[in-house]
C-alpha cells in the first residue's frame, strides 16, 4: 500500500536524468528528493502526474496502493500537487476556488457551501469564502490552495517547494498544516525542496538526487 516507484528512469533529448530510482512511500509517511536545478526532480514529479513534456523520456513503474498508474491518463491518477505558486484564479472569490477543487458529483449548491464553509473553519479562515485572493497573504493563500487541492480527494500528494516563496515564519506554519494533513488523511507524499529544513522536518525518507 502507498505510492512506489519502480525503477523510474528518466532521459532528456537523449540525455540520461535520473534513476534507476526505487521509492516507496507509505500512507501518511513524506519522502523528500533534493538536489541542484537540473537533477530531475520536477520532470520527476511531471511523470508520476503523466504530464512529461514531449522532450523527455522515461520508464518505470508508478503504482499507487494496488494501482499501476504508468498508462494512465493525468485525470484519473487522482494525484493532489502543489507548486511554488499557489496558482489561485485570480477572477474566482475564494469560495469559487474551492469549489473548483470539489469532485464533480451531484452535490446541492446548499451542500457544496457546506463543505466550503467547513473546510475553511478547520483551517482557521472562517469567513473568508468571498474574499479575493488578491487580498490574502502569503499564508492565507498557501493555506487555499492546500485546501483546494485536499477538497479534490487526492489518493497521494506530491509537493514541488511548496514552502519556497513564504516567509519564514508562514513557512513553518504550513510546512506544519502539510504535514499534519498528510498524516490524518493517510497520504503517501513526495516533497520536492532545496530546503534541509524542509526534508528534516517532513521526517521521512530522502534521496538526494545528483547532477547528471
Amino acid at each position: 500500500m502507498g505510492l512506489a516507484l519502480q525503477q523510474v528512469e528518466l532521459a532528456v533529448v537523449g540525455r540520461h536524468l535520473l534513476g534507476p530510482l526505487d521509492v516507496i512511500i507509505e500512507p501518511g509517511k513524506i519522502a523528500t528528493i533534493t538536489g541542484r536545478s537540473g537533477t530531475g526532480k520536477s520532470s520527476l514529479l511531471s511523470y508520476i502526474c503523466g504530464v512529461l513534456p514531449n522532450d523527455f523520456s522515461a520508464q518505470g513503474a508508478i503504482l499507487l496502493n494496488d494501482d499501476n498508474l504508468t498508462q494512465l491518463p493525468p485525470e484519473k491518477r487522482r494525484l493532489g500537487i502543489l507548486f511554488q505558486d499557489d496558482l489561485l484564479f485570480p477572477h474566482l472569490s475564494v469560495a469559487g476556488n474551492l469549489a473548483f477543487g470539489l469532485p464533480r458529483m451531484q452535490r446541492s449548491r446548499e451542500e457544496r457551501t457546506r463543505v466550503i464553509t467547513d473546510a475553511l473553519a478547520s483551517f482557521g479562515l472562517t469567513g473568508f469564502a468571498s474574499r479575493d485572493p488578491a487580498t490574502l497573504s502569503g499564508g492565507q493563500r498557501a493555506r487555499v490552495a492546500l485546501l483546494r487541492t485536499l477538497l479534490s480527494r487526492p489518493r497521494a500528494l506530491l509537493l514541488d517547494e511548496p514552502f519556497a516563496h513564504l516567509d519564514p515564519d508562514t513557512r513553518s506554519t504550513v510546512r506544519r498544516l502539510v504535514v499534519a494533513e498528510a498524516n490524518r488523511r493517510a497520504l503517501p507524499t513526495l516533497l520536492v525542496t532545496h530546503d534541509e529544513d524542509d526534508a528534516q522536518f517532513a521526517d521521512g525518507p530522502i534521496i538526494r538526487l545528483r547532477t547528471p
